[in-house]
């Protein structure tokens, strides 16, 4: 699934084509794409119908339209959507995953929302352009201005639970996922199971700034690409996969002491670990 990195990639490519332009006309060609969007998809396309995108902003891994009179659309990818720009790379194509099209009135470029696997969708959130309500309980994340790492650390030290399950609740840092957590403790030197309120704060802060630098490299990259279900809105992949120190390089040397990287399964997916820089917790973890 995109993380904070793929999204932000995302964010500004959309940014640069759609800001400023008039929707003319919105073809929903999926009903599962804007499923959260009750009244259906042609009380969707009616409500978009020439307004204006404002600007393309971003909340951890959501991101949204804001349009002329306060209102916005959500984004989320999902584990495979994508946004892109009618001709880039593919002239006269259109995927065969295409689940809604915008057209706007200058006449350029169609914007498209692609999704192979139909987990990500498009909602529309009234006077949602500074921050829809429908994701207001996400936390900052670490690129945010707005982010205070205290109050992230202190979120995180409260709870009772291992430390990439605090990584990866949205409420307490939002951005960070299974890629970007397994890298960020890495380089922290810490196991994804040691219990949170065991933790000092120095080391707190000390794998959220690991997760600040790992994440701000990795956009710097065009994110982290492993197929072609995540491509910028131009169809390009992201190039940080041949950075990676944990995640995907099981029984791969570790970069600091050459001990082979390991793989545990963790909540329905795997955890990547050093096992001599990352030692696992003596005491019972949660």
């Amino acid at each position: 699934m995109p993380e904070l990195p793929e999204v932000e990639v995302v964010r500004r490519g959309l940014e640069t084509h759609v800001l400023g332009r008039t929707l003319a006309r919105v073809d929903v060609l999926h009903l599962r794409a804007v499923r959260r969007h009750l009244p259906g998809p042609a009380d969707f396309a009616g409500l978009l119908a020439d307004r204006r995108i404002d600007a393309v902003r971003r909340r951890g891994k959501y991101l949204w339209w804001a349009l002329d009179d306060g209102d916005a659309v959500i984004a989320h990818l999902g584990m495979s959507g994508q946004f892109r720009v009618r001709g880039a790379l593919d002239p006269g194509t259109d995927s065969p995953h295409l689940r809604v099209r915008f057209a706007f009135t200058d006449g350029g470029p169609d914007v498209h929302f692609v999704d192979q696997r139909t987990f990500g969708g498009l909602s529309f959130s009234p006077g949602g352009a500074v921050l829809p309500a429908e994701i207001a309980h996400i936390a900052t994340d670490p690129l945010d201005p707005a982010f205070d790492l205290e109050a992230a650390v202190a979120r995180l030290r409260a709870r009772r639970t291992g430390l990439k399950r605090a990584l990866l609740d949205q409420t307490v840092v939002s951005g960070i996922g299974n890629i970007y957590a397994d890298e960020a403790l890495w380089r922290a030197r810490l196991h994804y199971a040691r219990a949170t309120d065991k933790l000092t704060r120095p080391q707190v802060r000390s794998v959220i700034a690991a997760a600040t630098e790992v994440m701000q490299q990795a956009l710097a990259q065009g994110g982290t690409s492993f197929d072609a279900l995540y491509v910028s809105v131009n169809g390009e992949s992201g190039y940080f996969d041949r950075s990676l120190n944990a995640y995907g390089q099981t029984g791969r040397p570790c970069a600091r002491c050459g001990t082979p990287i390991v793989k545990e399964s963790f909540m329905n997916r795997s955890s990547h670990f050093c096992p001599t820089c990352q030692p696992r917790p003596r005491m019972p973890h949660y």
